[in-house]
């Protein structure tokens, strides 16, 4: 592997594949990597053998801050997540720390972010199927959307899109989360932490 100073950056937005989930709540990965590839002026494209689509970049100003990014959207389901992203990890020899993973988080309310290294995963089954496959020290993007209402189930909660009031303010946090994945990579995670974790 690659030193982390020198080595690419792994940006993995967690989603299910498919038009029909496009708006979920569980899909806020996927928009949050369609957000930085519009940034980046790339198309993705499917990846070799990895189950994935990918585009290959630069975030940054020139210079020593400029980093060499791979940005991902498994096309697995959510809960195969890890297989496709070891694959890229080898593939393009990514150190495991600079792996990030943007995801949908329900213990955090609504366009709250977090930002971490490591931990559990919370009953995610994206992050379980990562940790299982190459342990837990990649970085999270945890992006709020709040405990299902009354006696909804979660997996009803996260397999449905955004309610129309949500909707209203997304565009504006989807921007803030992409923002914090750029902070995270260029500026490191207590910077980036300082800055987003609101």
């Amino acid at each position: 592997m690659t030193s982390e100073a020198t080595a690419p950056w792994l940006i993995v937005g967690l989603g299910n594949p498919g038009p029909e989930y496009a708006m979920n709540r569980h899909n806020v990965g996927f928009m949050v990597a369609d957000l930085l590839a519009g940034r980046i002026g790339g198309k993705f494209k499917r990846a070799g053998k990895a189950q994935a689509q990918v585009i290959e970049g630069r975030i940054g100003p020139p210079g020593p801050a400029n980093r060499r990014v791979i940005l991902a959207k498994p096309m697995s389901y959510m809960n195969l997540s890890g297989g496709p992203v070891t694959a890229l990890r080898d593939f393009y020899k990514v150190p495991t720390g600079n792996i990030v993973a943007v995801h949908d988080e329900l213990d955090i309310d609504y366009g709250v972010l977090r930002l971490k290294l490591g931990g559990g995963d919370n009953g995610h089954n994206g992050l379980k199927s990562m940790t299982k496959a190459m342990g837990a020290d990649y970085h999270r993007v945890r992006f709020g959307i709040g405990r299902p209402p009354g006696r909804m189930q979660v997996a009803d909660f996260v397999l449905k899109d955004f309610a129309s009031a949500e909707r209203k303010e997304l565009d504006y946090f989807v921007d803030r989360a992409a923002d914090a994945v750029e902070a995270l990579v260029i500026e490191g995670l207590e910077r980036a932490q300082s800055t987003y974790n609101s």
